[in-house]
């Protein structure tokens, strides 16, 4: 029961006009508010266009409503997750399950990206399965998007609880984050095609928030403006690098033209 109650009293929180009002007016709490749609929006850009996919098939306004309830269960699912995990991240065990995770994601992106290998494309939405036949068409797809969802928040959930434990930044975090997943994600798509860098930056970004995981277990806490400075540090580094990366190509090219021309 005491479990139960906690986790109860967290969602209590949410519905505490007087914490709105604390995060609403801190600087500090929009500052971290910030850095997880930022951490969010470059993660989940393509999650997007597999959401898309999924949804293809079905006719034009039927598409809109599946995105549209895939919205409201994300946002659900959101609510849920962050109640519950702000109980169980009080836990070590949980701590170092969230921190060997996102580490293991960070180990994986740069182990395909030196393999040279790509991740694998998005399916198609199963028209023949016996989801489809159970319950039909668009409800079936309306569950599948719902299922993607949840997969894809788990990574943000880690990453949201590893940056702050506040109940009302993780909630709304979460939830500018999911709806600029659906709403601007082609801004975050277009910004990763004019500056690559920044998918690695993001990936970098994740191995630091999963050592601030880890970190806390033995009582160290990195201090919210140490890692906003990171934070826009990194980012003004990946322009630098990516203006030196278009800068030599540019160099090696000339030189090639040069060298055919001889």
């Amino acid at each position: 029961m005491e479990i139960i109650d906690q986790i109860l009293s967290t969602y209590a929180m949410f519905f505490d006009f007087d914490m709105w009002g604390e995060v609403l007016t801190d600087p500090v709490a929009w500052g971290l508010i910030g850095s997880l749609v930022v951490i969010e929006g470059l993660l989940s850009a393509d999650n997007a266009l597999v959401l898309a996919i999924l949804v293809k098939h079905l006719p034009e306004k039927q598409r809109k409503k599946a995105l549209m309830y895939g919205l409201f269960g994300a946002y659900f699912f959101r609510f849920l997750f962050i109640g519950v995990g702000v109980y169980l991240v009080k836990f070590t065990f949980v701590k170092v399950i969230g921190a060997a995770y996102l580490a293991w994601i960070v180990i994986d992106f740069f182990r395909k990206k030196n393999s040279g290998g790509d991740e694998d494309e998005a399916k198609e939405f199963n028209k023949e399965g016996w989801l489809v036949r159970t319950i039909g068409m668009f409800w079936a797809t309306v569950f599948t998007v719902e299922m993607v969802d949840i997969t894809f928040s788990v990574d943000s959930i880690l990453a949201a609880f590893a940056i702050s434990d506040q109940v009302w930044v993780l909630l709304i975090g979460g939830m500018i984050g999911i709806l600029m997943m659906r709403t601007v994600a082609g801004v975050f798509l277009k910004l990763i095609d004019k500056f690559p860098e920044f998918e690695t930056t993001a990936f970098i970004l994740i191995g630091l928030i999963s050592a601030k995981m880890f970190a806390s277990i033995f009582g160290f806490h990195l201090d919210h403006v140490v890692f906003f400075v990171i934070l826009i540090g990194a980012f003004l580094a990946t322009f630098v690098v990516h203006y030196i990366n278009k800068s030599r190509r540019m160099v090696a090219s000339e030189q090639t033209a040069a060298s055919k021309e001889d």
